[in-house]
């Protein structure tokens, strides 16, 4: 396991607490010499995409130092802000969320002084960004609802879309709102889209949040 890959596990080890956190903490500043950012994304989808999408501009975030830790949910950040922010390893941070989950990360910002007052355009020079919905809609409007059925087929699911297309609540629903739920209905599928839309995803229509935080890093 690369040292990486072990830092990310004592973290989340470190922010769960329990009879582990102690030992978890050590670990996590043991490894954190190799660390230069800590950039926390909601889910592991996000983690996939961000990563698919530096290598795509040639970049190894993992070899950059860049550590991209899913939350498991961000109503995590307050627990990863105190190990990783000023309260615990005091290590540089960005992040990225969906609007809806955009309040806890600027409450819980604000609370371990990274910031006061703060809005969305605040949060950006802290290297925070918002999808807006969420990442699945921006990778959406991004490739177009064409583009994104072109890489359902290629993913050799038309048949299971089209089936869900035609259940009662999605039948009146637009085409893009079909997408975005299709990519949620099992698990792993948001990851695998995660990675598969990045692939297929023209570097001139990046969705801003993802450029602006890979920027930012």
């Amino acid at each position: 396991m690369d040292e990486l890959r072990r830092f990310r596990l004592a973290l989340v080890a470190w922010a769960a607490g329990g009879a582990e956190s102690g030992a978890a903490a050590a670990s996590a500043r043991e490894l954190a010499g190799g660390v230069r950012t800590i950039v926390l994304v909601e889910g592991s989808s996000d983690h996939v995409a961000l990563e698919a999408l530096a290598a795509r501009y040639g970049r190894d975030l993992g070899a950059e130092g860049v550590a991209v830790v899913p939350l498991g949910g961000a109503t995590n950040i307050g627990r990863f802000l105190d190990v990783c922010g000023p309260p615990g390893l005091g290590l540089p941070l960005a992040g990225l969320c969906d609007i809806g989950e955009e309040r806890h990360f600027r409450r819980h910002l604000e609370r371990v002084g990274l910031g006061s007052g703060l809005t969305r355009a605040g949060l950006e020079p802290l290297g925070f960004h918002v999808c807006v919905a969420d990442l699945e809609d921006e990778l959406i409007r991004a490739l177009g609802a064409d583009g994104v059925q072109q890489v359902i087929k290629a993913q050799g699911e038309m048949r299971p879309f089209h089936t869900f297309q035609g259940q009662p609540a999605q039948r009146e629903r637009p085409v893009e709102h079909q997408l975005r739920r299709f990519m949620g209905t099992h698990s792993g599928r948001k990851a695998l889209y995660a990675q598969a839309l990045i692939t297929h995803l023209d570097l001139e229509r990046v969705p801003r949040p993802l450029e602006r935080l890979l920027t930012h890093v």
